[in-house]
């Protein structure tokens, strides 16, 4: 699946893995599990796990701290793919304090989201409740003057269950750390305009869909205008891009 959204999409998972069977799924961002005192919090949920998402709007979200101390997140807003993925952004409503661990939970939890509640940890070989450990100087930095953003090229693939398509960017020199990309992308001939966050992975951008879904679908023969802000994880933006266009990455295809 080569996506990196959010994502989760498959987003996450990363380029190049292609998957047999899709499944619903819900991921927890940042990654890493060491924070600063007022972070930025994306969760992104997959085909059934969007009403999750989209419930929180009316629910409320907070951290639990190891010594039952609560911190509600706000939810700044929530944005909504164009295959099957939204995410919510979220950011605490006070500074979290320094070395602590907080845990995330939300109100009115069913037995399937208590469930997802959890994320895997590749050292242990097993999951584990989604926790953050606050630190005062982790921050991922931006290198706003030197970081360039440019189109690399398309890529399409065909599936058991769908076409996977991208437009790939490639970021240079590579943000340190978890570094977010606040993603617009307009369809020319239309001006409807997506938003949604992307990782940068391996120095690249991934912009469109896995056959299981994501942010950005495409029209045969259309052109498309993307701009990218980054972001780190205090949520603190950097200098937004220019508009790029780029072709659909279905251009030559006579069908999807």
């Amino acid at each position: 699946m080569k996506t990196i959204y959010l994502f989760f999409s498959l987003l996450f998972i990363g380029p190049n893995t292609a998957f047999a069977e899709c499944v619903s799924s819900i991921l927890f961002f940042p990654a890493s599990k060491k924070i600063g005192l007022n972070p930025m919090f994306i969760i992104e949920g997959s085909d059934y796990y969007q009403k999750t998402i989209e419930s929180f709007r009316k629910r409320t979200i907070y951290l639990e701290s190891d010594k039952g101390e609560t911190v509600v997140l706000e939810l700044c807003e929530i944005l909504k793919g164009q295959m099957q993925v939204t995410q919510a952004v979220l950011k605490p409503v006070r500074p979290l304090k320094p070395n602590t661990v907080y845990s995330l939970k939300y109100d009115c939890q069913s037995e399937r989201e208590y469930n997802k509640l959890k994320r895997w940890n590749p050292e242990t070989g097993e999951n584990e409740k989604i926790y953050w450990k606050t630190s005062v100087t982790h921050v991922s930095p931006l290198r706003d003057k030197d970081t360039k953003i440019s189109y690399l090229k398309n890529e399409y693939a065909e599936y058991g269950c769908g076409p996977d398509a991208h437009a790939i960017f490639e970021v240079s020199p590579a943000n340190d750390g978890e570094t977010w990309y606040r993603t617009e992308v307009t369809e020319l001939s239309t001006r409807k305009k997506t938003d949604y966050y992307l990782l940068e992975r391996e120095s690249k951008l991934y912009v469109g869909h896995s056959m299981c879904g994501g942010p950005f679908a495409f029209k045969p023969a259309q052109k498309y205008q993307v701009r990218f802000t980054p972001v780190n994880a205090n949520g603190l933006p950097g200098k937004t891009t220019p508009w790029k266009t780029f072709n659909s990455p279905y251009k030559n295809i006579l069908k999807y």
